[in-house]
């Protein structure tokens, strides 16, 4: 089934009678080849045979079904990056924290119910898989677009790294006792469309939207378009205030709408620049090439182009500086969480990342059902697993999370479920908020509001969501090899609600079963606190100290 159904339907109200529709689409998830970095065809992940795979475009309203099929030799999943799935938490396709994953020759159905618009995408959640091409666009049109009529028209512009190793040889050797110091595995490229010569045109006069997703598994990338300057108006699907400037970075999973308009005259061409930030790169191969570009076509006809003002990794750019287009002030907190993030060796021999010296292992039994199947002991942390670092909310509080970053390296922190109040940063290195003592810089009027954040290397952040969405929410850093590793939390929410309103789904159920994991019971598959058999005993040796220097 290699198509794309659009089923008008009726969705029945009081008053007025509103239309929305289902975007239903029919996924085979499958292997193919593709050269789009024109340096080494390679197997790639697409679906219905092909890659790249097309953009997903809705309304906002609208109901996303995608019925998928894995044809692959190995397990796959989709998650919808950015949608917060209110009361269908178990859609979210985060591995073992709401699902098991779909087995090869097994199926299963998404079904988002968009409440939201912005710029979004989907990927695959599951051990580097989408750096393998498992991943596309997914635009969610806002009828009410506080902007519309302020462009005329818009595209999409991805960029991502490139490796040209599959993601599962990759990951057996950054974690692996051969690589103790963590170097990330650096890409051999970057592509920006998923093309290897990609196009795109404006008509003097005009304004465009464009829209940029950074689908990386591990580089941050600075952008700006030779002759133009540009506001912003949407981060990670929240309007903005237009704010202007020249150039903007965006992290693994980070996306962004800018307003760009064109020039009165045809005379020339221009180019986007997208530059990778190699600041954390462990080495720097000598034939990588840094700096990436695409055309923006006045008129074809022309071969001259202006000159490039390529800003690169100069930009001054900080998104903290940017204020959500809500007249929102930052409410004080009812629970605070202190975070601490590390990459260090740990007791199994192996460099783990972490949150609070403990690294993510994944339970027996996805975090979700154990939400569901345990009764009161659901608000008890421990009964999630010793490794599966879960924090519990209750219901709409106001949660503020500190995130002091100890590792050098920048690292993106992804909420799912929810967007956040970016609160306060650091304003120079090593500089740590205690959770009382107030340091850095600070916002309260108005914040930007976003899902994913950079945390400084050697830096913090503070953040703040309301808790109004019961379900199990992975917060993991967006950088694969980290994620992978370990550095992340699951934010465990209102269990007394998510069991009242989200029953287990049968068919999950039997996935996790079938694949020799727990549906119910807690993160070892028991009862009570029982968790004999849960991952568990992979920590930092108990005299190693948390340092600057680590």
């Amino acid at each position: 089934m290699h198509w794309v159904r659009i089923l008008s339907s009726l969705a029945f109200l009081l008053t007025p009678v509103v239309q929305s529709k289902i975007v239903e689409l029919d996924w085979d998830i499958t292997y193919t080849t593709a050269n789009p970095d024109g340096l080494l065809e390679r197997q790639v992940i697409g679906v219905n045979g092909k890659w790249p795979i097309p953009y997903i475009e809705a309304d906002k309203g609208d109901i996303i079904r995608i019925n998928a099929h894995n044809s692959l030799d190995w397990v796959t999943n989709l998650h919808g990056h950015g949608l917060h799935y209110n009361g269908t938490g178990d859609q979210d396709g985060a591995m073992m924290i709401t699902e098991c994953g779909i087995a090869p020759g097994d199926s299963r159905t998404y079904e988002y119910h968009t409440e939201q618009s912005g710029t979004f995408w989907i990927h695959s959640h599951i051990q580097g898989q989408y750096m393998d091409g498992l991943r596309t666009a997914m635009i969610l049109h806002d009828p009410e677009d506080p902007y519309q009529g302020r462009y005329d028209d818009e595209f999409t512009v991805t960029i991502s790294d490139w490796y040209h190793n599959d993601s599962r040889v990759n990951t057996e050797w950054f974690l692996s006792k051969e690589n103790l110091d963590a170097v990330e595995p650096v890409p051999q490229s970057a592509v920006i469309g998923d093309q290897l010569k990609p196009k795109y045109y404006f008509e003097p006069g005009k304004t465009y939207r464009l829209r940029l997703i950074n689908m990386s598994g591990f580089v941050t990338f600075y952008f700006s378009i030779d002759g133009h300057d540009f506001d912003i108006i949407e981060v990670d699907g929240e309007y903005t205030q237009q704010y202007n400037t020249k150039s903007v970075y965006l992290t693994p999973a980070q996306r962004m709408s800018i307003l760009v308009k064109a020039k009165h005259s045809k005379k020339l061409n221009y180019n986007m620049h997208f530059d990778m930030d190699t600041e954390h790169f462990d080495y720097l191969p000598k034939d990588l090439q840094l700096g990436y570009t695409a055309p923006i076509y006045y008129d074809e006809m022309k071969d001259k182009f202006a000159p490039s003002e390529d800003i690169g990794t100069k930009s001054t750019f900080d998104d903290f500086n940017l204020r959500s287009l809500e007249n929102s002030y930052a409410v004080e907190p009812d629970r605070q969480f202190n975070f601490t993030v590390e990459q260090q060796v740990t007791t199994d021999g192996l460099n783990r990342g972490m949150v609070n010296r403990v690294p993510f292992i994944a339970p027996l039994t996805p975090v979700l059902f154990s939400e569901l199947t345990t009764g009161e002991l659901a608000n008890d942390p421990r009964v999630y697993g010793p490794q599966s670092n879960a924090y519990v909310t209750e219901n709409l509080e106001m949660v503020e999370v500190v995130i002091n970053n100890y590792d050098d390296d920048a690292h993106p922190f992804h909420l799912h479920g929810h967007t956040f109040q970016v609160i306060a940063r650091n304003t120079e290195k090593k500089q740590r908020y205690d959770g009382i003592n107030k340091v850095g810089k600070w916002n309260l009027d108005s914040p930007v509001r976003r899902d994913t954040v950079r945390v400084d290397g050697d830096g913090f952040v503070v953040l703040r969501y309301r808790s109004d969405n019961p379900g199990a929410w992975f917060f993991h850093c967006h950088i694969e090899w980290h994620a992978i590793s370990g550095m992340a939390v699951v934010m465990v929410e209102n269990p007394d609600q998510t069991q009242q309103t989200m029953p287990v789904d049968s068919t999950l159920a039997e996935q996790c079963v079938q694949q020799g994991y727990f549906a119910s019971g807690n993160g070892a598959g028991k009862e009570g606190l029982d968790l004999s058999g849960a991952p568990s005993g992979i920590y930092l040796p108990k005299d190693k100290p948390i340092t600057d220097e680590d």
